[in-house]
């Protein structure tokens, strides 16, 4: 890999050596990044797990404290002005019994909003009842049955839509905790039995359905509900931020830094001395290469459910922690994206995290061959039984057969300028 980017290094410091890395198109920017991804899995396992973990559950929180269009995801209350609920819905909480036929468990209290649509209020239930599960374990909603009785234990299936949907313009509103009449007061007991559903039986998503909105200047009242969430959820991003840039002295970046080292050594023999790039190169190798890549997709850590609405607020992190790594100043004005002035008040605090992160590992002692190869060693010891070899072989084999014709020419290609540099 060092090898490949001494060459990559070379192509670009002839050109613009500030673009280096900023792509993941050839054979060695893959490689490093899945090379990152190997000696960062134990930090992230061990150091930053927890805290993004945290900062996940506050924002599906924060999120459903208010109401959900369930049609386009839309809600009261988020970090992302595009998926912001523009309709004054106020939505009231209210407490439920619920018992979960075949679940094993005993009856759970469970919030829901009075806005809620059945399907909400089951996602909410089966969280409740599974929390403690991975996600991938969890039923779905479209496959239990709600059932609710009142005082009198008169049963009755509860849907989205039944003869008792409201029209409205033409349409069938979706059927609600409110609509229903469901109260603390009669709703005595929730009984939820599992069903398979017919596979012709349609199931729509609502992440099939995705509005868009003309850009206009945002209310007053809205940016106050951003602010808001903002505000609840900043303890835990500053929490995040501070694990991945901070250097515990138990389990020191060993691998950072000596990448970090091989960047300088190579500016250094390129006479390279400007500090923005190195900059640049180190934040395309790390931050942006790994880190925004963990932000924008947490199921590649947990086995969580992310969703759309989820994803719209982690892409507002992930830009402002961009922003942090970058070393240009944030040009703001009143037309600019609300999701960049969102967090324009803490970016200079945080680009001076990043500065002090990047100063710290090279004060660090530099790192021998002999060291970074134990250090290496002991991340396969680590993951020896973690990866599937015959399964790589696999993959490789299919990749070289469908590109053999390019993998023979480069072959070939290789042999002569081997031949010519040994004349």
């Amino acid at each position: 890999m060092k090898d490949l980017l001494v060459d990559l290094i070379d192509a670009s410091a002839s050109k613009n050596p500030k673009l280096m890395l900023r792509r993941t198109e050839s054979v060695v920017e893959k490689m490093l990044t899945n090379w990152m991804s190997i000696c960062m899995y134990s930090y992230l396992k061990e150091t930053v797990g927890e805290p993004f973990f945290l900062l996940l559950c506050a924002i599906k929180q924060q999120i459903n404290k208010g109401s959900i269009d369930a049609i386009t995801g839309k809600a009261r209350y988020t970090l992302n002005e595009e998926w912001l609920l523009r309709e004054n819905i106020e939505a009231k909480p209210q407490n439920i019994n619920v018992s979960f036929q075949g679940c094993g468990m005993d009856s759970l209290p469970v919030k829901v909003m009075n806005t809620d649509t059945i399907c909400q209020v089951k996602e909410k239930i089966i969280e409740a009842f599974y929390k403690n599960l991975p996600f991938s374990q969890w039923p779905r909603a479209e496959d239990v049955d709600l059932e609710w009785f009142d005082s009198g234990s008169n049963s009755k299936l509860l849907q989205d839509l039944d003869n008792s949907s409201l029209m409205e313009d033409g349409r069938k509103k979706l059927n609600t905790v409110f609509h229903y009449k469901v109260c603390a007061r009669v709703f005595v007991r929730t009984r939820v039995c599992v069903r398979v559903l017919p596979h012709d039986e349609p199931i729509e998503s609502k992440r099939s359905h995705r509005h868009s909105h003309r850009k206009k200047v945002l209310p007053e009242i809205y940016l106050t509900r951003l602010l808001s969430t903002k505000g609840t959820l900043q303890k835990f991003l500053d929490d995040l931020f501070q694990a991945i840039l901070c250097i515990p002295a138990d389990r020191p970046p060993l691998a950072i830094k000596y990448f970090f080292d091989f960047l300088e050594e190579q500016a250094d023999k390129r006479g390279i001395t400007d500090p923005d790039t190195l900059h640049i190169w180190k934040t395309n190798s790390l931050p942006l290469r790994f880190w925004v890549n963990i932000l924008k997709n947490p199921q590649f850590v947990f086995d969580i459910d992310k969703t759309d609405h989820m994803d719209a607020c982690l892409s507002v992190i992930a830009q402002a922690f961009i922003d942090a790594c970058s070393i240009s100043d944030l040009q703001l004005g009143k037309d600019s994206p609300t999701n960049k002035l969102l967090y324009a008040k803490e970016i200079p605090e945080y680009k001076k995290r990043v500065q002090c992160y990047y100063q710290q590992i090279q004060d660090m002692a530099p790192l021998s061959e002999q060291e970074m190869n134990a250090h290496l060693a002991e991340e396969s010891r680590k993951h020896r039984n973690e990866f599937n070899t015959n399964l790589a072989l696999t993959e490789i084999y299919k990749y070289a057969k469908r590109y053999r014709n390019q993998v023979r020419d480069m072959q070939f290609f290789l042999s002569v300028k081997k031949l010519e540099n040994s004349q």
